[in-house]
């Protein structure tokens, strides 16, 4: 049992490296055409960029099938994998991003640090020069007072 968890864990952690990695290189990359009306608003709720929910939601399905054909790790990858998912939605889509108005009074300092980071990465509207690629590991200078005097 306590392996199971350790792999949901470990996986779930992983998850944020793959996310700055693919975001970095695959989404501001080869799959910029994909992810352009993220940082270029076009009008409607949906995006093409909202693709990329069901690229990553496969590796996690075929995880959980395979997993639990072979009654097998595989599933507890697929858990974490999800698990990573659905704290990505909630923070990027609801809280960040507010798509759905269901946290939007939230004020604590690392809502704020996430928040600035990602504004930071939005103000490049093409695919070079981003920064700030991965999304619940926020740099350190973003947890900083911006009212405070240095």
């Amino acid at each position: 049992m306590a392996l199971n968890i350790g792999i949901v864990v470990f996986t779930f952690i992983f998850m944020e490296f793959m996310a700055w990695f693919t975001h970095k290189y695959v989404m501001h990359g080869l799959l910029w055409y994909l992810h352009k009306d993220h940082h270029q608003v076009e009008p409607g709720f949906f995006e093409k960029n909202d693709a990329f929910f069901l690229i990553f939601a496969v590796p996690s399905a075929y995880c959980y099938v395979t997993g639990l054909l072979y009654d097998d790790f595989r599933l507890y990858i697929g858990i974490g994998i999800s698990a990573y998912g659905l704290a990505y939605f909630i923070v990027h889509e609801i809280i960040i991003h507010q798509r759905f108005k269901l946290f939007t009074h939230m004020n604590n300092r690392y809502v704020k640090a996430i928040r600035r980071a990602h504004k930071i990465h939005h103000k490049h509207l093409g695919k070079e020069e981003g920064e700030n690629f991965g999304m619940l590991i926020v740099p350190f200078k973003y947890w900083e007072n911006p009212n405070q005097s240095k």
